[in-house]
């Protein structure tokens, strides 16, 4: 079975049942309307970073569906090991940061628990060991702090700096 999906600017796509299926808000939307054939609008994702779920969740179509259980155990062992990545999905993930941030909203809208841990992790080793400039200028984040707000904050956060 085929699902259609419209993107936010009108795009369709035509997936197969299991591979929108990794998303667990269109597996509940199918679940709930059975074998409707009309098409899923999905207003919150341009085509062009639903192309780009969309080969992911093709990559990833015959990966087993973790157990409440095994995604905790998956969480805490990927606190301790954040750079674990596997060689396909790190290679995918090699995009600018405007597509990086789209995807990860996309995986959130869509519920796509693997592939929002893959973007966040990949957010935390684009900062790690960065200033907050060095961090505000890669994300054109403008620094709206006056001299002495950001030493308060230093002041209180100080604890965070030994970590």
């Amino acid at each position: 079975m085929s699902v259609v999906l419209i993107a936010s600017d009108g795009e369709q796509f035509t997936v197969e049942k299991a591979v929108a299926e990794r998303s667990m808000l269109l597996k509940n939307m199918l679940e709930d309307v059975g074998d409707a054939s009309d098409p899923i609008p999905l207003p919150n994702v341009s085509g062009s970073t639903l192309r780009c779920v969309i080969e992911f969740c093709e990559h990833h179509k015959d990966d087993p569906v973790p157990t409440a259980e095994e995604e905790r155990e998956t969480f805490e062992s990927a606190r301790k090991k954040p750079d674990d990545i596997d060689d396909w999905d790190a290679e995918f993930i090699k995009v600018g940061n405007e597509e990086l941030f789209e995807v990860i909203l996309a995986a959130n809208y869509l519920d796509i628990k693997l592939l929002l841990d893959l973007g966040c992790k990949t957010v935390a080793g684009l900062i790690k060991g960065k200033t907050p400039e060095q961090i505000r200028e890669m994300f054109n984040i403008e620094n709206d702090f006056t001299p002495e707000e950001e030493e308060q904050i230093r002041r209180e956060n100080e604890w965070a700096a030994d970590a």
